[in-house]
């Protein structure tokens, strides 16, 4: 078996938008849009700010990305010690290495790339060769480098800012320092130039922000923020834009200062959950652009009253790693994802247009809506899902999502259609309401939830009114806590396992049991397969039952994970099971022939899986990742040779998926390195291109003998009346005079020898194209021609002698046309051209080329030419027909 997966391939990631690195902002001038870039992980993205659609992803680089930067032609990206300059975004065009340290800071300007480490060394780099143009070392003790940036108007200088609260001036040309401030007693955390020349803000690790004047050395303004140090600045811009300075801070939130009357305009609180990374005004517009760490990236607004900001796009992800996934519906396109943040999301595999943010659950819904506006309070939040199901049957009646929360016993209700939480919080009776919820599953029909918790109850709730409907046994379900719980398809038969190890069979109705089956060790979790009727239990030894719910046997029994199985799925037609535990492997075990057939290791273990109901797309979550990753089942696009694996089977490691760009988004690349045009001869290397003349032209030439009998006329010519005002013309696109003619009583009626060996021009230059293999002129000519002017060419090429020692010469002609026809089918140029050249040919003078050897031979070499072009056609053309069978067939 070959290395990784022969079943599943690496296909992309879901919902990763950002991380704690700063964002960073381009114009470009072409498109006149704004695109931004943000980093996740060993990659960055680009987005436009439109839409915040994504439109590229990056090469991959060894390390995680630390820093981001961008000009008008290149994005700088700092990963490790290693500064790379990418090109259109995508690949990796120079490499800038001299950094002992990892690299914090990045700045470019202009044909120059300053660059600044922890180490203390700050390196000016030439942009365009690679060269350390200047290299700076700064005493980390005493200046340690925490903010760099290029003040407006200043050629060739730089201001840093340091750890301890003092900034420096340099002249980066010249090599010297030109002024030093003192600082204001706290750390410099950010540096931002305001609309003003001579102007920046300056941001602190103790919440102040100062407004100052570089040249003068004087502090125009100050403001303090209240929650912790500045973690970014931004300034408005624009001729009309009011004054206005954001800040932001490390809990999420965002203070808006009014700089004309000096003090905090407005707030903005929880605008992420986790720190601001970066805030950037968009120049001459009232859209600000954050990201964090959260996941998360928005684009808000001024256009509420007093100055105000509201959220006008977001692209949010889990900001912390999901844990349990679900396919919700029968299409496989949207994927219910729980995440250790507390939220429930839907994800899209078609695009992220679709996704849904379902939100964070909460004790008392109307509780929390009676609080104010911009306030959140944790106490009232619900913490992380532990395990959920959904059925679609009924959403659009009522909630048809059921989640179990962590250390809660009332179980929570989802409604997916209003991407919110339901109305009912499900919970036994007041006498029972002992242990926490622990499995959950929902009817078939999507009218009732099955709920287990770890007291060994299991109960019954209506979804529709989420009135209790009893419990399984007289008191309690299993003597252990319940680790799974199923419903089959018709409501006849209800399951239950539980850590007293039993699996208990019980009738739906009457809430009674009718068996149990002892099991080998305690079970973990459970999993039905509804159409099949196999019923699969992973164990705390590691090992894996399949039990059919019909005989109530154990069919098959599986071993080789060497962790706890965190989850399983089947596949549609139920003869897989894929399951994924903590040793990092992920197995597909075939039930008919009772082995494995598919495992490989993945860098992150995985904590779940879900199989799409349609069998396309296997998706999975991983600890310490935020990313929900698809994977391709191969045997949908073609056979695949499965074996049983052996039992000493060593698996090799599968790279997880990435990002990949939606196809419906324009790519954006650098303004100078835009695509070059390519005109119809460049093309044909690799294509086949058509002469784009009427179809007229060469359409007819196999049928002219028809056309010249319809068009004969039924009565002979008359000659016009005199007219002696106009000169006589030749036929032709260019307008010329005949010239004079003799009268009939002084015209000869016998043609001169002169005339039987005049040559047209084409021939004259179809003869001389033999030695330079050049056929263009001639070609072209050609092509100026009607359809019966090409006839008489091509029938006056043996009309001219009778062989090749004839004074014209005119049986050396045909191999010459044969041999242009060749040039025309070897470039890919005029391909319906040549085709009816090359018809006409043939039929005028097939009997004259079966007598010439050396015709011969070059028609032979064109008919394996003709051959190999037909063939390439036809495989293309069988291609896009098949696609297009296929698309029919899945609109019906």
């Amino acid at each position: 078996m070959p290395g990784g997966s022969s079943l599943f391939s690496g296909f992309r990631v879901l919902a990763l938008y950002s991380n704690h690195v700063p964002h960073a902002l381009r114009f470009h001038k072409k498109h006149r849009e704004f695109y931004l870039l943000t980093a996740a992980g060993k990659c960055f993205h680009t987005y436009s700010v439109n839409k915040l659609g994504i439109v590229s992803v990056s090469n991959s680089l060894s390390d995680d990305i630390n820093v981001l930067a961008a000009d008008r032609m290149l994005v700088f990206v700092a990963a490790g010690r290693l500064v790379s300059a990418f090109a259109r975004n995508k690949e990796v065009v120079m490499c800038y290495h001299g950094h002992e340290q990892e690299v914090r800071l990045l700045l470019p300007l202009g044909d120059q790339l300053v660059s600044a480490d922890a180490g203390g060394d700050v390196i000016v780099w030439d942009v365009q060769g690679g060269d350390i143009y200047l290299r700076l070392h700064f005493d980390s003790a005493s200046f340690s480098v925490s903010a760099m940036m290029h003040p407006s108007t200043y050629l060739n200088k730089v201001l840093l800012g340091s750890s301890q609260g003092a900034l420096q001036l340099w002249n980066i040309k010249t090599s010297k320092l030109l002024f030093a401030f003192p600082g204001w007693a706290a750390g410099v955390t950010a540096l931002q130039q305001s609309p003003a020349v001579d102007v920046v803000g300056v941001g602190t690790a103790t919440g102040r922000i100062i407004i100052h004047n570089i040249r003068l050395d004087e502090t125009l303004m100050s403001f303090t923020q209240d929650w912790g140090p500045i973690s970014s600045l931004a300034f408005r811009t624009g001729d009309t834009a009011p004054p206005i300075l954001a800040s932001g801070s490390p809990q999420g939130h965002i203070a808006f200062w009014d700089l004309e009357r000096r003090h905090l305009l407005t707030q903005q609180r929880h605008a992420h959950n986790t720190a601001i990374a970066a805030a950037t005004f968009l120049h001459g517009e009232p859209l600000l652009i954050t990201n964090g760490a959260d996941n998360a990236i928005k684009v808000w607004i001024f256009d509420q009253e007093g100055g105000g900001a509201r959220l006008l796009r977001c692209r949010q992800g889990h900001s912390a790693p999901p844990t349990t996934i679900r396919h919700h519906g029968n299409d496989g396109k949207n994927i219910l994802s729980a995440g250790q943040d507390g939220t429930l999301q839907s994800f899209s595999t078609v695009h992220e247009r679709f996704n849904k943010s379902l939100g964070h659950g909460s004790i008392n819904k109307k509780k929390e809506k009676k609080k104010k506006k911009g306030l959140t309070f944790e106490h009232l939040r619900l913490p992380a899902i532990t395990a959920l199901s959904s059925v679609a049957a009924r959403q659009s009646d009522w909630d048809g999502i059921v989640a179990c929360h962590r250390g809660r016993l009332a179980t929570t209700t989802w409604n997916y259609q209003r991407c919110t939480m339901g109305d009912h919080h499900l919970q036994p009776p007041r006498e029972h309401r002992t242990g926490i919820a622990t499995a959950v599953d929902i009817t078939s029909c999507g009218n009732f939830a099955v709920i287990g918790s770890s007291s060994g109850r299991v109960d019954v709730y209506n979804l529709q009114s989420g009135l209790h409907r009893g419990g399984l046994g007289a008191e309690r379900a299993h003597s252990g806590a319940v680790r799974g719980v199923a419903t089959e398809t018709l409501n006849q038969m209800t399951f239950t396992a539980g850590s007293d190890w039993l699996l208990k069979f019980w009738r739906f109705k009457t809430r009674k049991q009718e068996g149990e089956l002892k099991l080998p060790a305690a079970p973990a979790s459970m999993m039905l397969h509804r159409d099949s009727g196999m019923l699969a239990l992973a164990l705390d030894d590691f090992t894996l039952l399949v039990v059919d719910i019909e005989t109530r046997r154990i069919v098959r029994k599986f071993a080789g994970h060497q962790g706890n199985i965190n989850d399983m799925t089947f596949s549609p037609d139920g003869r897989w099971l894929v399951t994924v535990a903590m040793d990092c492997t992920i197995r597909t075990w075939d039930l008919p022939s009772g082995s494995l057939v598919d495992c490989f290791l993945v860098a992150m273990a995985p904590t779940s899986v879900s199989l799409s109901p349609t069998g396309d797309f296997l998706v999975t979550t991983h600890v310490d990742s935020l990313g929900v990753y698809l994977w391709t089942n191969k045997s949908l696009c073609g056979p695949v040779g499965l074996r049983p694996l052996p039992a000493d089977f060593l698996p090799t490691e599968e790279t997880l998926p990435g990002v990949t760009a939606d196809a419906s988004e324009q790519e954006v690349t650098s303004e100078d390195f835009d695509d070059a045009y390519e005109s119809a001869e460049q093309l044909g290397a690799e294509l086949v291109t058509l002469s784009l003349l009427p179809e007229s032209r060469w359409k007819s030439l196999m049928h002219l003998d028809t056309i010249k009998r319809r068009n004969k006329p039924t009565a002979p010519p008359s000659a016009p009346p005199s007219a002696p005002f106009f000169l006589p013309t030749v036929t032709g696109l260019t307008p010329r005079f005949t010239s004079p003619v003799a009268t009939e009583e002084t015209q000869s009626r016998l043609l001169g020898s002169s005339l039987l060996t005049q040559r047209s021009e084409f021939l004259c230059d179809l003869q001389a194209a033999l030695q330079t293999s050049c056929f263009d002129r001639p070609l072209s000519l050609l092509k100026d021609c009607g359809p019966a002017a090409v006839s008489v060419e091509i029938t006056c090429l043996t009309s001219l002698g009778g062989g090749a020692t004839s004074p014209g010469g005119g049986a050396s002609l045909l191999p010459a046309f044969i041999q242009m026809i060749d040039s025309m089918l070897a470039s890919g140029r005029d391909f319906d051209l040549a085709q009816g050249y090359l018809a006409l040919f043939l039929k005028v003078h097939l009997r004259s080329l079966s007598q010439d050897p050396v015709a011969m031979a070059a028609l032979l070499g064109l008919s394996n030419r003709l051959e190999a072009g037909w063939a390439e056609l036809r495989t293309s053309f069988d291609q896009s027909m098949c696609l297009l069978s296929y698309a029919k067939s899945a609109l019906l």
